[in-house]
Formats: structure tokens, sequence, C-alpha cells
């Protein structure tokens, strides 16, 4: 939205560049945007940034603090890391020791607090402040917009003609419930919402 905003994105999965490439250039937004395939532990550019955002990716990294330390070195001077991520109260919809999640590229199942507030402190962050989201309102919007459809999916391919009929009715639904999670504050959730300055 800005239009002095430079931004680059980047994924591991070429496929994904290639599907937001074609998108960006249909909207008009090429010419400000650079995407390129990359896998984060190889990041090595060096005070680059201002911000960085990662939505549902740090779940998929072994090498998490490795990454964490080149999103360090990667931002200026008071930049800004903005991560979103499944918490460890339930997050990857694993609620027990003996449960596995039904996403199967997951390499944890989410971190405490604790857990991701250590690990950027040791990359060098200066100041995070992590506050937990998807509480019970957002877990239900979720489950009825990803994980029921998703697992449907997984069923069969005859639940193809199904998903447009269900989200015609829980679509709305959805958006009631996230916007309700949005505005409350939760004790705990299944993500996690990670702000950390360098």
């Amino acid at each position: 939205m800005n239009k002095k905003s430079k931004i680059k994105a980047v994924d591991i999965d070429s496929e994904h560049i290639s599907d937001c490439s074609a998108f960006f250039n249909k909207a008009g937004l090429s010419d400000r945007i650079t995407l390129e395939t990359l896998d984060l532990t190889r990041l090595s550019e060096t005070n680059n940034y201002n911000l960085i955002l990662s939505v549902d990716v740090m779940e998929h990294i072994e090498e998490d603090e490795k990454v964490f330390k080149n999103f360090f070195n990667a931002l200026r001077e008071d930049g800004t890391l903005v991560i979103s991520t499944p918490s460890d109260k339930g997050g990857s919809d694993v609620h027990g020791e003996d449960e596995h999640s039904f996403i199967g590229e997951h390499v944890r199942d989410g971190y405490s607090k604790n857990d991701i507030t250590e690990k950027l402190l040791r990359a060098g962050f200066r100041k995070t402040d992590v506050s937990y989201t998807y509480g019970k309102p957002g877990t239900i919007s979720w489950s009825l917009s990803m994980k029921y459809p998703i697992k449907m999916l997984n069923a069969s391919y005859l639940f193809f003609i199904i998903i447009p009929f269900w989200y015609l009715i829980f679509f709305p639904v959805s958006l009631i419930l996230n916007f309700c999670d949005l505005i409350l504050s939760h004790k705990e959730g299944t993500g996690l919402l990670v702000i950390a300055r360098k």
C-alpha cells in the first residue's frame, strides 16, 4: 500500500514464487516487489531491511536459531521482525504429547513464549514482545476455514464439490469469529505474534 516501500518476498518453493509473481504482475505492483526462491538458512544479507515479516514459516524450519540470526543480520539498526507462528498451546492442532499434527511438514508443533523469546535474544535482538493469537474464537474459525476443509480434501477429491458450499455457509461465521479474536486479548492461544527489535 505504501508506494515508497520496496518489498522482497522469498519462499523455498519456486512454484509459490511463480504464483506470487503472476499475481503481482496482474496487480501492477511488480516494479516494487522482488521475488526470490531462497532457503532462509542461507540468507546472507546485512543491514538491508527495516521490517521482516514471517508468517507461518518458522514451524517448518529445523535450524530456526540460524534463521533468527540471519534475520537479525539482515535488519538495519532499529529494524523490526514480526513473526506469526503456532504456539505450544495447541498450535498445529496438537494438544498432547501423544498427538501429531495433521500438517506433516511441520518440524515443531509450536513455540512457548519463553522458548522463542530466548532464541531471539540469543540471535541478538534487544527487545521482544510475544502475545497469544488464536484464542477460542480464532481457533474455531481456523478449524472451520482451514482444518476441516483440508481434512475433507485429504480424504477424497470428491469433497472439491462440497467445499464451495461449505465456505458459503462458514466463511461469514469465520469472519465474525476472526474479528472477535482480533479485538480480544488472550491468556492462551494456539498462535503467537512476536515482535522483535534490533
